[in-house]
């Protein structure tokens, strides 16, 4: 009541009071003692931004957006990156004469929690802005990382960067929609995987500078999908198909337990095409035991120490290499070789022969025989040698490196033979291989016959035969 000389000072009455922190609304007619009124705005926690609106006469004042009967938001799809929205449309939301609405859609994403109003998301925003810049002074880094960070956490407007002491129009459209249309359905992308995400939608009246806001939803992107991981036997001979593929640098595992309680096992592997690489990766209970780059030389890595060992499997990237198809230099296919094995009583990785030629006298050479020499080991190993003729003007006359002796015809197999030298210079057996024919071109290949880990195949030699003797 106001104050009135002859009535005495003026009084105050309650009509109305609210405490929370969304959107709330008080309607009701005209009180009519009074002709002043006051409204009292107070803060119980901490600084914040109010707006409040004023609508005097019957019926709706229209300033505000109108919401569905129905105002949830519902999650159509999730994936690892991205979630799918969809809401009821609003009334308010009317395209007349071809021309466009001054109501649209704002769609925020955040880490925290719901907002109920969209003064509320703005502050949020302003607040965790704010907080960025200020570990952005600490830190001595400049306002480009600092966007880059938040473009990577939730909001991808850079206007939200903006200060904000402008109109209250102003506000609503620099919150940072990451999505602001006249359609009912927004898709959120550059999500992470794995993590928890609050959506909000509000429709704004963009001429009116108001906003309501519908029921927010919450949801959970899908993790990554974790490769399969197969497992090993004892002894396998495991033949993979690798692709390089430089939109992913995902690769192929494995999982192998070696038997006995000394936990030692062997894994050796090669490549089959001469210009490949993959990378090795060895780990057990999350812990990297090595890492070793693979190409056409056979390698061994010791495996010592672990009940499971896990085995990744990653090809490299192999630059100008002649494998890759034409028209798809993106990808890139090749095989590997692999082997694991329990080794009982054994305290480090085999020996190799310090070289793998294979050495043909002349003098010794005859019409249906050639003698044939190479380096062996100091551990008593088995070598077998095999022979294939081939034609006289033949240009291919190596042996694929990865064809094992099993797979070879019987009859290519000449013989096999122990061998044992404890000097390793002096480790050089020879072997006479007969019964061939004169004037004709043979192929000998001498495999290394292992009991842990793959064959080990020496360079293909080629040897005419005499054609007179």
């Amino acid at each position: 009541m106001p104050e009135v000389w002859w009535r005495g000072s003026g009084r105050e009455v309650r009509i109305y009071t609210y405490t929370g922190n969304a959107v709330d609304t008080y309607t009701g007619p005209a009180y009519a003692p009074a002709s002043i009124y006051i409204l009292r705005l107070k803060s119980n926690e901490q600084d914040t931004q109010v707006s409040a609106y004023l609508h005097e006469g019957p019926g709706p004042s229209g300033a505000f957006p109108e919401l569905p009967s129905d105002p949830r938001v519902h999650t159509l799809g999730v994936g690892m990156t991205s979630v799918t929205l969809n809401w009821a449309p609003s009334s308010s939301v009317v395209i007349k004469d071809g021309h466009r609405p001054h109501h649209e859609y704002c769609v925020l994403v955040n880490h925290k929690h719901n907002y109920r109003n969209l003064c509320a998301a703005h502050e949020g925003i302003r607040k965790e802005i704010q907080s960025m810049q200020k570990r952005q002074r600490r830190d001595k880094q400049s306002k480009e990382i600092v966007w880059a960070t938040l473009k990577d956490w939730w909001w991808r407007q850079p206007d939200a960067l903006k200060d904000h002491e402008s109109s209250t129009t102003d506000k609503f459209e620099d919150t940072g929609c990451v999505c602001r249309d006249i359609e009912s359905v927004c898709t959120v992308s550059d999500l992470l995987p794995d993590t928890q995400y609050y959506f909000d939608v509000f429709i704004v009246d963009k001429v009116n500078g108001t906003s309501a806001a519908y029921t927010g939803t919450f949801t959970r992107t899908h993790e990554e999908a974790r490769p399969a991981v197969t497992s090993l036997r004892e002894g396998q001979v495991k033949w993979v198909t690798l692709t390089w593929d430089a939109n992913s640098l995902q690769g192929d595992q494995f999982r192998f337990k070696p038997r006995g309680w000394q936990q030692n096992g062997l894994l050796t592997l090669h490549t089959c095409n001469g210009t490949s690489k993959v990378k090795v990766t060895v780990s057990s209970k999350g812990r990297t035991l090595t890492t070793q780059e693979v190409g056409h030389q056979l390698a061994q890595i010791w495996l010592q120490g672990a009940p499971s060992y896990l085995i990744q499997l990653q090809a490299l990237d192999p630059g100008s290499s002649s494998t890759i198809p034409k028209g798809d230099s993106s990808k890139s296919k090749f095989c590997l070789k692999m082997q694991t094995s329990s080794a009982y009583h054994r305290r480090a990785v085999p020996v190799f022969p310090t070289t793998l030629q294979i050495k043909s006298f002349n003098k010794l050479r005859t019409c249906n025989s050639v003698t044939l020499a190479w380096m062996g080991t100091e551990e008593r190993s088995l070598y077998c040698i095999y022979r294939r003729q081939i034609p006289l003007d033949s240009k291919h006359t190596s042996t694929d490196r990865c064809l094992d002796p099993e797979s070879r015809p019987a009859d290519e197999r000449v013989l096999c033979k122990y061998f044992q030298e404890l000097n390793p210079r002096r480790a050089v057996t020879t072997a006479v291989v007969s019964e061939l024919e004169p004037g004709m071109l043979y192929v000998f290949d001498v495999y290394l016959m292992r009991r842990w880990g793959l064959p080990i195949k020496y360079h293909s030699k080629t040897v005419r035969t005499r054609s007179e003797c």
